[in-house]
């Protein structure tokens, strides 16, 4: 691999899941978007726990249960006391816990709006190709095929016939390239003989002077 550049993508969604819920106020199907904030109750020595979201059109809470009638000694002190202060990176973590989610709603949007950090690890000057390991630490909405075309500068039809041509392999197989990434995740691109070669090859950010895409934090509250 001494001719590929390395570079690290790390992908982090703009906004959290929203859950798609009847609205009791508008009386219709709303997107609910987490509030930032969860909601704490203690009942003797057992807790009960939610976190608050809003509906996107009048504010109208719902509250997803993810404490239930647990004892509060079962806690480390450190998570309890993260819970009752209410600690974003807490909250965030919740509100990105698909799992739990759909257990309350089987529709749930995901936003395909993401920031991307790119890093070089490794490779030579002038490679005539890249490898690039996908860093996702919570779930995003947006296609594999969709995050490299904007990413790279290429039209989707680009990305698949590369992908046809052998040019372009994706960890995992099979229709990788139509789910979204993962963690962990790899796609090598061998873009040798390839005109726009150089162009791609900036783009994933194989040059010294590339320029990171996260500018931002994830919208999850009302702020």
């Amino acid at each position: 691999m001494s001719n590929h550049v390395l570079v690290r993508w790390t992908i982090v969604p703009r906004n959290c899941p929203r859950p798609i819920l009847a609205c009791p106020t508008c009386g219709v199907d709303r997107p609910f978007h987490p509030s930032g904030k969860i909601r704490l109750n203690a009942n003797g020595k057992r807790l009960d726990a939610w976190v608050i979201y809003k509906c996107g059109d009048c504010d109208r809470t719902w509250n997803r249960p993810f404490l239930e009638r647990r004892l509060a000694t079962d806690l480390p002190p450190d998570d309890l006391a993260a819970l009752k202060s209410g600690d974003p990176a807490v909250v965030r973590h919740l509100a990105f816990d698909l799992a739990a989610l759909r257990r309350k709603t089987s529709v749930i949007a995901q936003s395909e709006e993401v920031h991307v950090e790119k890093v070089v690890t490794g490779g030579a000057t002038g490679a005539a190709g890249v490898e690039i390991a996908l860093a996702v630490p919570y779930p995003v909405g947006i296609r594999l095929d969709r995050l490299l075309a904007t990413e790279l500068g290429l039209a989707r039809s680009r990305i698949v016939a590369l992908a046809g041509e052998g040019r372009l392999i994706v960890g995992g197989g099979g229709n990788a390239l139509k789910r979204p990434p993962r963690d962990g995740q790899s796609v090598h691109l061998d873009l040798a003989d390839a005109s726009d070669g150089r162009g791609i090859v900036d783009a994933a950010g194989g040059t010294a002077n590339c320029v990171a895409h996260m500018n931002g934090q994830i919208t999850c509250g009302d702020d």
